[in-house]
C-alpha cells in the first residue's frame, strides 16, 4: 500500500489528485491548495464547490467570437462602441483577457480554441477557422489582426491563416515587435503587449 494513502484521508487525496489535473498544478501545489481549502470555513468550501458546479450550466460560448460568456452575445460583441470592422484572432479565451488587460485594443475578437498541431491530430477542422471565414464573408470585417503566440504551433497557425486569407479584400496584420519568440502572449506583460498591438504590422 502506498504510504501516502495511509496518512492522507481519502477525500483529501481525491481533491489533491483532481487539482493535479489542472495545467501548471503539480503535486506540491495541489497539496498546498487542498490543505488551504480544508482549513477554511465549511461555508467557503461549499461556495467554491457551488461555483465549480455552476460553471458548465451557466457559461457558454459566444456564438459570434466563441469566448466563454454567461450571455450570448458576450459583452464585447454586444458593445457597439467597439470597432466591429477590426477582429483580433487569438488561440484561447485567456489570450483575449491578456489583450484586454493591455488596455489599448477596441476591436472585436475571434477565438480559435486551439492551434494547428498535426502531430496531435489538430487540423483546420478542429479549430474555428471556418467560423472566421464566415464572419469575413458577412462583409463587416475590414481588418483581421492575427495575435497567435510566437510558439511553433502559433506561428504555423498564423502562416496557415495568412495563406487562407491573403486573397481577401481585407487588411491582415500581426503582432509586432516586443513579443519574444516562443512566448505565449498571455504571459507577456501588459506594457509589452500594448506596444505590440499599437505597432502591429501588415502581413502581405
Amino acid at each position: 500500500m502506498n504510504m501516502t494513502s495511509q496518512v492522507i484521508p481519502q477525500a483529501l487525496e481525491r481533491l489533491i489528485q483532481d487539482l493535479c489535473k489542472l495545467p501548471g498544478i503539480g503535486q506540491k501545489t495541489a497539496s498546498r491548495l487542498a490543505l488551504n481549502i480544508l482549513r477554511r470555513p465549511a461555508g467557503e468550501a461549499r461556495e467554491l464547490a457551488n461555483a465549480l458546479a455552476e460553471l458548465h450550466s451557466s457559461i457558454q460560448l459566444c456564438s459570434c467570437c466563441f469566448t466563454f460568456s454567461q450571455n450570448d452575445p458576450c459583452a464585447i460583441c454586444a458593445d457597439h462602441k467597439r470597432d466591429q470592422a477590426l477582429v483580433c484572432v487569438v488561440e484561447q479565451p485567456g489570450d483575449l483577457l491578456a489583450i484586454e488587460n493591455a488596455g489599448n485594443y477596441r476591436g472585436h475578437y475571434h477565438i480559435l480554441h486551439g492551434v494547428l498541431s498535426p502531430m496531435d491530430g489538430i487540423g483546420p477542422a478542429e479549430i474555428k477557422v471556418k467560423e472566421l471565414e464566415a464572419r469575413i464573408n458577412s462583409g463587416t470585417i475590414k481588418e483581421v489582426f492575427i495575435a497567435t503566440s510566437s510558439t511553433v504551433p502559433g506561428e504555423a497557425t498564423a502562416s496557415f491563416l495568412l495563406d487562407r486569407l491573403q486573397h481577401r479584400a481585407i487588411r491582415i496584420t500581426r503582432l509586432a515587435c516586443g513579443i519574444p519568440m516562443g512566448m505565449d502572449i498571455k504571459y507577456a506583460d501588459k506594457h509589452t503587449l500594448a506596444r505590440a498591438i499599437e505597432s502591429r504590422s501588415e502581413s502581405r
